[in-house]
């Protein structure tokens, strides 16, 4: 067993998403890895860092210098979406795994070329979604496969909430102006809440034959650059997908309904709900993940203990196909039609 398994170490590459946070004071206490090194150079975001009690000697301006310094097993990279391929060039040749908030990349190209380089130095890179550790998540998945519900082949989703914040000032402002970016983010709301609905569809669908989609611009003073708001329509042979993706929402929605021939199930709320027929609805138990499965350091610690690289829904090929579904989705907007995708 090497080193890095024995010990693993992590370092953040960048602090320029507000996931971050959610996550930062599990990695500053060390475990389930130990927290070698931050890398930003931005001053708001460093002082809120050392603010929740990083200490002065993790910081790096130059992100190359802390993977050399430093030497960590993985890093997580908190950065914009375009900046992806950047983080891989450098991570890859040195044998550092790499954990990246969704999507895999801001376009196809970026994300066929991390894939590449991923393969060609035998590194693993995951995509963090928050419902990938959501117990609720895999039972509504395993109802679904149970047959239960007969022929699976309508799937609808509909996730976001009221918009982004933080385009007055403030520490969210970081996040708010490459997030709002067409370039940096890939996108707006198509491609913030987009690449969940696109991953359910290819979890209980697979990959579609094509991508219908249409956006809107609701709040042009607030988001001039992006669409705030966006609907897409994956077509099967057998099937259907029909997402929403929006920052427009009276409130947050991460929710799922996926429809049989003889039944539904659903999820919201971190509920699971199943109906059969026309009978009433029944709450779906809902299992504990078990341990290296229940937050994103954890699964890659466990996936390079023993050497299997990440799957699932952080996996590599099904988020490389991802951001080909978002991709067509934007040119369907340009378009105006939609976009068969290759087999």
């Amino acid at each position: 067993m090497t080193a890095a398994a024995q010990e693993p170490t992590i370092a953040i590459v960048g602090l320029r998403h507000s996931h971050v946070w959610g996550h930062f004071g599990t990695m500053l206490a060390g475990k389930p890895a130990r927290l070698v090194g931050i890398a930003e150079t931005i001053p708001d975001v460093i002082a809120e860092a050392k603010r929740r009690g990083a200490p002065d000697s993790l910081f790096y301006t130059d992100f190359t210098k802390m993977l050399d310094e430093r030497k960590p097993a993985m890093v997580w990279a908190f950065v914009e979406n375009n900046r992806h391929l950047e983080v891989v060039r450098a991570c890859a040749p040195r044998k550092i795994h790499v954990i990246f908030e969704k999507p895999l990349a801001a376009s196809l190209a970026d994300a066929m070329q991390i894939r590449r380089l991923s393969l060609q130095h035998g590194i693993y890179v995951m995509t963090n979604y928050q419902m990938a550790w959501w117990g609720a998540n895999y039972a509504a998945k395993q109802v679904a496969d149970s047959g239960a519900l007969g022929q699976v082949w309508r799937v609808r989703g509909i996730v976001g909430h009221g918009g982004p914040g933080g385009g007055q000032g403030g520490l969210g402002k970081t996040f708010f102006d490459w997030l709002t970016d067409p370039e940096k983010n890939g996108a707006g709301a198509l491609m913030d809440f987009g690449c969940y609905n696109a991953l359910w569809s290819l979890w209980y669908l697979g990959k579609p034959l094509s991508v219908y989609a249409t956006t809107n611009q609701l709040r042009p003073a607030e988001f001039p650059k992006v669409e705030d708001t966006s609907a897409m329509i994956l077509r099967y042979k057998n099937g259907v997908g029909i997402f929403e993706g929006s920052w427009d929402l009276p409130r947050g929605f991460q929710d799922l309904e996926v429809f049989g021939r003889e039944g539904s199930v659903s999820m919201v709320n971190g509920k699971v709900e199943v109906r059969k027929g026309k009978g009433p609805p029944e709450e779906a138990a809902i299992a504990p993940l078990p341990a290296e499965r229940s937050e994103p350091v954890a699964y890659m610690v466990h996936c390079i203990r023993t050497h299997r690289p990440p799957e699932g829904l952080v996996a590599m090929d099904i988020n490389v196909d991802v951001v080909e579904i978002i991709d067509a989705a934007k040119r369907s907007v340009k378009e105006g039609k939609a976009i068969s995708l290759p087999r």
